[in-house]
């Protein structure tokens, strides 16, 4: 899309609303946009107030809501003060060091499973009813192609996406029938200012060998085209998962590299 596609449009009061976790920056940001752009009253979460404020003031009829998925009366005194819900994008996640499973920080563990999990199970257990009560509601899990594969390295970061994978497909089942579709998005390497940075705690010689060579990652505002996509599809239509990757990326462990 064009930058005019992003350009602010007038939000009406019986607007749908999208609610967007981890929506401080990155993947988050660039879908708060880009719902907001369709014609979606955003709200956005995340724990930075003044990031999701700042990014709230530039999207008409968008709200900013501090919250901690991972603090679930926090997270349902927020689900109660919302008059509806059509959308809801669990997007807040997070990877924690590279070691491997000898050697890796339970603690690390446990904070991804709590956040990559736990997070959106309370998210999604608060909001399901407002989900459903609208008659067309609809659930996107950011998970990860770690999710699907695992790599060295990636121990605790995969088992915690295979678990968001796994709580996306059993939701679905359990939802059969019902008016809410449940949507799985798997990307695999992106690019944004803040994941791999944050991985290696703040290590930006660590987090650029990620990158390193590859001509053209993914980019936030690329995985948030595809979050629009799923979401503005016709009510009957479910797109139960969705991978993306870049073209220079054929699998977790096989990426091209120019030198």
């Amino acid at each position: 899309m064009t930058d005019a596609a992003h350009s602010p449009v007038p939000v009406s009061e019986e607007a749908p609303i999208a609610v967007i976790t981890g929506a401080s920056s990155g993947i988050g940001a660039a879908t708060a946009r880009r719902l907001a752009a369709a014609g979606f009253r955003v709200v956005l979460t995340a724990r930075r107030a003044e990031r999701i404020q700042a990014l709230a003031d530039e999207l008409p009829g968008a709200r900013a809501y501090p919250l901690d998925v991972t603090d679930r009366a926090a997270v349902d005194a927020f689900a109660a003060s919302l008059p509806s819900v059509r959308v809801l994008v669990n997007n807040a996640g997070g990877a924690l060091g590279a070691d491997p499973v000898a050697t890796g920080d339970p603690a690390d563990w446990r904070a991804m499973y709590e956040v990559n999990v736990l997070g959106v199970l309370n998210v999604t257990q608060a909001l399901l009813p407002a989900l459903t009560a609208s008659g067309d509601g609809t659930v996107v899990v950011l998970s990860s192609t770690a999710g699907h594969g695992t790599y060295e390295g990636g121990g605790g970061y995969v088992a915690a996406k295979h678990g968001a994978h796994v709580l996306a497909e059993t939701l679905r089942l359990e939802l059969c029938g019902q008016p809410v579709r449940v949507i799985e998005i798997a990307p695999g390497m992106v690019k944004t200012e803040e994941f791999a940075t944050t991985r290696f705690r703040g290590d930006a010689e660590k987090a650029a060998k990620v990158y390193e060579g590859v001509a053209e990652p993914l980019t936030a505002d690329d995985v948030a085209d595809t979050i629009e996509w799923v979401v503005t599809r016709p009510s009957h239509v479910n797109v139960d998962l969705l991978v993306v990757r870049p073209r220079a990326q054929a699998s977790n462990t096989k990426v091209h590299r120019e030198r």
